[in-house]
């Protein structure tokens, strides 16, 4: 039960689930080593887990036909990743969702969940409620690219995610921010003589 106590926390802060709603969720749980750089997720094929990170940091990019990486989603513990809407729709994904550090995660399978959300209302309503949330960051994230300079966009993010950009590659946080890493260096260096 210690493995699944923040998970089960992450739940808690949205819905109450009792003893046995508990022991069917836990007994569609896998759990998963993943190593670093290794994917959990790629295009042509389809997503079938919701992961959650107990341990450990991922990306989600597309590559263009440039061959230029474009990183959609950093995540770190207690969050969830995968190229949702590959999951969601159980279609082929467009994204590579890679591990960044040696993580593990929780993994649950789509037709495992889709069946207990229609016996569990309440974890039911945990999904709709976390899937919301995450589509309202991405519409925030759309907005803030269009309207924010690169170094307010570095701001928000080490405000929102302080331990992020300091863990992740400065080439990832570069890619997150639609800027090249020197730029990404100018940035750093320009906060850091302001202080």
């Amino acid at each position: 039960m210690e493995l699944y106590k923040n998970i089960l926390g992450n739940i808690k802060k949205y819905v109450a689930l009792n003893k046995e709603e508990t022991e069917k969720l836990i007994s569609i749980i896998q759990t998963k080593k993943i190593n670093k750089r290794e994917l959990i997720d790629q295009p042509s094929f389809v997503s079938k887990y919701r992961n959650y990170i107990e341990k450990g940091a991922f990306r989600s990019y597309f590559i263009d036909h440039e061959g230029k990486e474009h990183t959609i989603q950093i995540a770190v513990e207690d969050h969830f990743t995968s190229d949702f809407y590959s999951y969601i729709t159980q279609t082929p994904a467009t994204l590579f969702v890679e591990a960044l550090e040696d993580s593990l995660i929780l993994q649950m399978a789509y037709k495992d969940i889709e069946g207990l959300c229609k016996e569990i209302h309440a974890l039911s309503e945990y999904f709709r409620i976390t899937t919301e949330r995450a589509f309202a960051f991405s519409r925030r994230r759309a907005l803030s690219n269009l309207s924010m300079t690169a170094e307010e966009r570095f701001l928000e993010l080490e405000q929102r995610y302080p331990n992020i950009v300091y863990r992740v590659p400065q080439k990832v946080i570069a890619s997150y921010l639609g800027i090249t890493p020197e730029f990404m260096s100018k940035i750093r260096k320009s906060l850091s003589s302001k202080t």
